[in-house]
């Protein structure tokens, strides 16, 4: 599916206390990113969540801080980690996108995460900048995506 078709954002109502998110950006494409949780807070304001944004350097260090945060002692329902990696000329943006979004993946399979992802893997700053606002902010849609995982697993209850 591609931005310009997606659905609308739906955000879910959460049954109980406001989910506590914890944002992890990695602000190497400032302007892109800014777009990014501009849209994700704007989603986690109407859920009424708690939050709190912290950055790392670059995509690759996405997965080391999400393992981070999930192994701490502090308490998060949710996360939601924002970033871009734009192709260039060498193999560094396949190593770059296939480590990010496996490491990603398998912190959140580990740990039984919810988590919302808002790593955009672009051929130009163009195709970020599209889906880092307006209609189509891949940051909201992550936000919400997250936010359904908490559904589910409120649902479902602890694993």
């Amino acid at each position: 599916m591609s931005t310009a078709d997606a659905a609308p954002i739906d955000v879910p109502k959460l049954k109980g206390a406001p989910p506590s998110v914890l944002i992890i950006t990695a602000p190497y494409y400032r302007q892109v990113v800014d777009g990014m949780v501009k849209g994700a807070r704007a989603v986690l304001d109407r859920a009424a969540a708690k939050y709190e944004i912290v950055q790392v350097a670059g995509a690759y260090e996405l997965p080391q801080a999400l393992g981070i945060a999930a192994a701490s002692n502090r308490a998060y329902d949710g996360f939601v980690v924002i970033g871009c990696v734009i192709k260039g000329e060498t193999d560094h943006y396949d190593f770059i996108c296939n480590s990010a979004m496996n490491g990603i993946m398998r912190v959140a399979l580990d740990y039984k995460l919810c988590l919302g992802t808002a790593l955009l893997t672009v051929d130009t700053l163009g195709q970020a900048v599209d889906r880092a606002g307006g209609e189509h902010n891949k940051g909201a849609e992550a936000a919400a995506a997250m936010l359904k995982q908490i559904v589910l697993l409120r649902h479902l209850g602890p694993s």
